[in-house]
């Protein structure tokens, strides 16, 4: 079985690191707003020792043959369905999903629209959306969350961020190689303003994520200085399988700072799924 390294979708070219055993289940890995698919290198090494096939993309706006400039091409069904395009180059009718950070939201939407394509999932630090839009009725959560307000403007973020975006990355609890890492990648032409459009898109997004009918684990770090205990805790009414909330005491970085927790999660619940 040869390893799949790039997958299209149309006109657009994703990479993708296919590793670990090729014959053990598959766990698709979901990064979220600025990483890659390097936010997982210290999670799948364990995954590999359980047995388990990792499947984890650069996605839409951080591959770079995947980079479409209008905002309406980020829209969130368009990133569910460049999954299941990963899912058929892959030749896999379902698989594990986990997502951090905007890969969180993807694997939610995932998992309520086509939950047949869907093992298992894993979400780190994202609750569920519906969650999350509910708890925008509280004032800590609004705070938190006023910087997606501001992606909205154009261009004037990327100027924004420009060269501080490392030490912000830093500041915010992202060790400091994969702070340095990250920035680089944003600074590849047209590379931010594609990762900005995650945002910029959510006004355009015709998806509805409803309840989550497959089995479940979310992982909160109560030092995330982005998303609060009240959508946290809410997410568990939108789970109708069996559901696990798994409260850390961390940041938002799971993957890069917490990685035995993550690994330990997936492995626990691939392995009861």
């Amino acid at each position: 079985m040869s390893r799949l390294r790039q997958y299209g979708r149309g006109s657009l070219l994703f990479d993708v690191r296919d590793e670990g055993p090729v014959d053990g289940e598959s766990v698709v890995l979901l990064h979220g707003f600025p990483q890659s698919s390097a936010a997982y290198d210290k999670v799948v090494p364990a995954l590999h020792g359980g047995g388990l096939r990792t499947l984890v993309p650069d996605q839409r706006g951080y591959s770079a043959g995947a980079r479409p400039a209008a905002r309406a091409a980020y829209r969130l069904e368009w990133l569910v369905a460049d999954v299941l395009a990963l899912l058929d180059a892959a030749g896999l009718e379902r698989a594990h999903v986990v997502g951090h950070d905007w890969g969180g939201g993807v694997a939610w939407a995932l998992a309520s629209a086509h939950p047949d394509r869907v093992a298992s999932l894993t979400a780190l630090s994202t609750p569920h959306p519906r969650a999350m839009v509910r708890s925008m009725l509280n004032p800590a959560q609004l705070v938190r969350s006023s910087y997606m307000l501001a992606f909205q403007v154009p261009r004037l973020p990327e100027a924004a961020l420009g060269e501080r975006l490392e030490a912000a990355l830093r500041d915010s609890g992202l060790p400091a190689p994969d702070a340095a890492r990250y920035a680089a990648l944003m600074d590849e032409p047209g590379a931010l303003t594609a990762a900005l459009n995650w945002y910029r898109a959510l006004p355009l997004t015709r998806l509805d994520v409803g309840p989550v009918q497959v089995p479940t684990t979310f992982l909160w770090g109560n030092r995330d200085p982005y998303l609060s205990r009240s959508a946290a805790e809410r997410t568990g009414d939108h789970v109708e399988e069996r559901y696990r909330f798994v409260e850390l005491p961390a940041g938002h970085w799971l993957p890069e700072r917490e990685p035995d927790e993550v690994s330990a999660a997936i492995l626990d619940l691939v392995g009861t799924g």
